[in-house]
């Protein structure tokens, strides 16, 4: 492969990711590279590398002369995923709560906020939510730890988000990051711990209450935030067309 193509691969393999984590793709869609080729508007090849790829990874299944689909959550898996996250994190406060002053300003300034401050919006909370977690396993100072947490982190990306879908989780998330981050402050290891460890299995049990109709909900309202960005996009352009003319 040239040096092109592995940078056309490289950005068709995000697109295609950012679609399953945005809902856009969802398990059991199928079809084929020649329609993902149309939609991106390239050739075949990096997008047959992108999927081989995300194959490697457990996203696709690839299927004889029909295409290929994307595979069905596997909860099994989500599950001990979540087991290896629970005790990086806890692990993670623990070595937290031991020093003496533990280098979380940033997160305390966006989690231990009034309610005028918070953030409403599903995708960036869920994104604001990952980078809390991330930054508790790189405060505590462990690059090894940080990156198996990274590799989770990854892996349950698409499903992690559906769980802020509903307003009642986004404020719940709120209350107990700013609870986690006080405890940590004030050194209470058992409790910090007991915190996080908490806080990710109520998370793990909002994926567990994630059914077909909740995903095609999900998708539906992607479409609508997508199609709502092109409508706008379209606007300034014709907008600076009137001006450019007139």
């Amino acid at each position: 492969m040239t040096q092109q193509t592995n940078q056309a691969a490289e950005e068709i393999y995000r697109k295609i990711k950012d679609e399953i984590f945005d809902f856009l793709l969802l398990p059991g869609d199928r079809f084929t590279e020649t329609e993902l080729a149309e939609r991106y508007g390239t050739s075949r090849t990096p997008v047959r590398g992108a999927l081989y790829r995300l194959k490697h990874e457990g996203y696709f299944d690839v299927h004889f002369r029909s295409g290929w689909s994307v595979r069905p959550f596997d909860f099994v898996h989500f599950d001990e995923l979540y087991d290896l996250r629970t005790v990086l994190e806890a692990a993670a406060v623990e070595r937290l709560c031991q020093m003496e002053d533990p280098p979380l300003s940033d997160l305390k300034a966006t989690w231990v906020v009034p309610l005028s401050r918070r953030e409403n919006d599903a995708r960036a909370v869920a994104a604001l939510d990952e980078i809390f977690h991330c930054r508790l396993l790189e405060a505590a100072g462990n690059k090894e730890m940080g990156r198996v947490h990274s590799d989770v982190t990854e892996k349950i990306r698409g499903i992690r988000r559906l769980g802020f879908l509903k307003q009642k989780r986004i404020d719940a998330t709120y209350e107990e990051h700013a609870k986690i981050l006080k405890l940590i402050l004030n050194h209470r290891v058992s409790e910090a711990c007991m915190m996080v460890r908490a806080h990710i299995i109520q998370n793990r049990m909002e994926v567990r209450k994630i059914t077909l109709h909740m995903l095609h909900e999900a998708r539906e309202t992607a479409l609508s935030l997508r199609n709502s960005a092109k409508s706008a996009a379209l606007s300034r352009r014709r907008a600076t067309l009137d001006r450019i003319t007139t």
